[in-house]
């Protein structure tokens, strides 16, 4: 697949994807929202890559929809609208089930979809003075497809406000309602991802890939309702190839192979 609105770049075993229209800022039409959820989805598959960055060139990181897309969606039907909003759903599901960590890079602006984009990710470092909204409301629009991510990690009481109000927020902000991890300075941004990947790449990358399902999985349900599939799911992994080589290796006081 020929790129127009992405670039992709492969190092070891990070796969570093950046949104590319920084004349745009990065906004989404359709076409970066289709380049993006398939190679995204393309991803998961490739073997030698355990840890994928997602960013922006240019100014922002993503400052949400593309006007000329939004002038063209006034005229959509209702069946238009669905077929872009599915779109958009399954972009958003794309990188929040990705059996790989995601690392969003975030900086200058992540407004509506792409505050959302940023709530999809695993763990998201933003740079102070970052600008973060959801905005929809002030357009006679609500935030709907990216709540399910966006709600599960601020908390309702905070998306009361900021859904509500449609109002911009910085970093610190972002940090301290959960949407991001870290808010770093600019000049740190960079160093920070690299410490974060490093961390990841530490972890045994099946496991990893569990422990995202484990958390799709629990995240909402009650306690009795998945005690079972908890236990059945630690059983199953302790006995795998992988757990093994981890657990003799800590035994034995040396790193296990996924460690390079």
């Amino acid at each position: 697949m020929q790129l127009e609105r992405l670039q992709v770049e492969f190092d070891g075993p990070v796969a570093r994807v950046w949104m590319n229209r920084p004349e745009a800022r990065n906004a989404f039409d359709g076409l970066m929202t289709t380049e993006l959820r398939k190679t995204l989805f393309d991803l998961r598959t490739v073997d030698s890559v355990r840890v994928i960055v997602l960013g922006g060139r240019g100014p922002a990181f993503c400052a949400g929809a593309d006007l000329q897309w939004m002038k063209a969606t006034v005229a959509f039907t209702r069946e238009e609208n669905l077929r872009e909003a599915q779109g958009l759903a399954d972009l958003f599901f794309t990188v929040y089930e990705s059996p790989k960590p995601v690392v969003a890079r975030v900086h200058g602006a992540a407004l509506g979809g792409g505050a959302g984009l940023v709530a999809a990710c695993d763990i998201p470092v933003a740079a102070l003075g970052t600008q973060f909204g959801f905005t929809e409301v002030r357009l006679g629009i609500i935030p709907a497809v990216i709540s399910p991510y966006v709600v599960s990690k601020i908390g309702e009481s905070a998306a009361r406000e900021l859904f509500l109000t449609g109002e911009r927020f910085e970093a610190v902000k972002a940090c301290e309602i959960g949407l991001v991890r870290q808010a770093v300075p600019e000049e740190d941004l960079d160093q920070v991802v690299e410490a974060r990947i490093g961390e990841l790449l530490q972890s045994a990358p099946r496991a990893v890939a569990e422990a995202k399902a484990l958390i799709r999985e629990v995240a909402f349900r009650r306690i009795e309702d998945v005690q079972r599939y908890t236990v059945e799911r630690i059983a199953d992994i302790r006995i795998s190839a992988e757990a093994q080589e981890g657990m003799k290796a800590f035994l034995e006081k040396r790193k296990p192979y996924w460690i390079v």
